[in-house]
Parts: C-alpha cells; sequence; structure tokens
C-alpha cells in the first residue's frame, strides 16, 4: 500500500475519544454529522448503496464498525471471514465515508450517545422501534432514517454460495 493512501486511510480512523472529540469541531463548523454501524464483514454492492445514501443525508458520514469479537457474538463463530484490521482499511477507503470507529459492546449505543449525531441511518430490515439509539437521537432532536436495501445481496448469502461451490 502506497504511504499516501495509508495515510489518507488512517486519517479517517479513530478511536472513539479522537472521534467525539472531532464531532464536536465538526458540529462547530455547522456541519451535519450521520451515523450508521455494522459489521460490514464481506462489502458488496447492497452495502456500497447503502453507505452512499447514507452519506447523501448530511455532510458527515460516520461509521461504527463491530470489532471481530462482536461479529463473533453476533453472527456465529465462523465470523468475521474478514478481520477488523481489513474491514476497517476498506470502509475507510470508500470517499464518501469521513470516519471509521471500532466498538466492541453488543450495541453501538454509548458511541450514539456520545457522538450525538444530527442523523442515524439504518438499514431496511430494521423499524423505528426496533434501532438501538433511536430514542436518544430523537430526543436530542435529531432524526433517525432506516434505508431501503438494494436487493438480492447479503453477506451471508453469499458466504452460502462459496460454501456451496
Amino acid at each position: 500500500m502506497s504511504r499516501n493512501i495509508k495515510q489518507a486511510l488512517n486519517y479517517k480512523i479513530f478511536t472513539k475519544d479522537d472521534l467525539v472529540a472531532q464531532a464536536k469541531t465538526w458540529k462547530a463548523e455547522g456541519k451535519k454529522i450521520v451515523f450508521t454501524n455494522g459489521c460490514f464483514d464481506i462489502v458488496h454492492p447492497g452495502h456500497i448503496a447503502y453507505l452512499g445514501d447514507a452519506a447523501d443525508l448530511g455532510d458527515i458520514l460516520i461509521i461504527g464498525l463491530n470489532t471481530d469479537q462482536s461479529v463473533c457474538k453476533l453472527k456465529g463463530e465462523n465470523r468475521p471471514i474478514n478481520d477488523e484490521f481489513s474491514r476497517t482499511q476498506l470502509i475507510a477507503s470508500m470517499f464518501f465515508v469521513d470516519a471509521v470507529v471500532l466498538f466492541s459492546e453488543d450495541t453501538p449505543l454509548n458511541l450514539i450517545t456520545a457522538l450525538e449525531p444530527d442523523v442515524l441511518v439504518k438499514g431496511g430490515d430494521y423499524n423505528l422501534d426496533s434501532i438501538v439509539g433511536a430514542k436518544e437521537t430523537l430526543a436530542k432532536g435529531g432524526e433517525v432514517k432506516v434505508l431501503t436495501f438494494l436487493p438480492g445481496y447479503s453477506s451471508t448469502s453469499i458466504i452460502d454460495r462459496i460454501k456451496n461451490t
């Protein structure tokens, strides 16, 4: 990996404390912050469409990325397929992603309450009542959006196809 690309990616990867401080700076500059989270284990066109649509909802797109331990707990002992370093680098390389932060808790609630995003986004398999952080985001005057998935794509179906070939 070239030095310039590595520097650019590392510029987008934050610790929670550093990202909270940066988010305050962005807010002071009048930027609208959008937050979403996920495992993003095997990135596919559905993820790219979803994250691109999320980015269109504001000025800054922050991605909370589940750690390997968290993915394993959520998805099973054979996951993740790609480790957190690889997933973080891949997500950070997307031009419309401004920040990536790992979280190891079962949910990103602590991250969401610390960041106080203007817009909290989840995919179409969620409803408002099941979105972690929705109540807290709405209470702070933010918005919660459920975006439509690009049909026909899922990491699990890709893994199943690989296993069956």
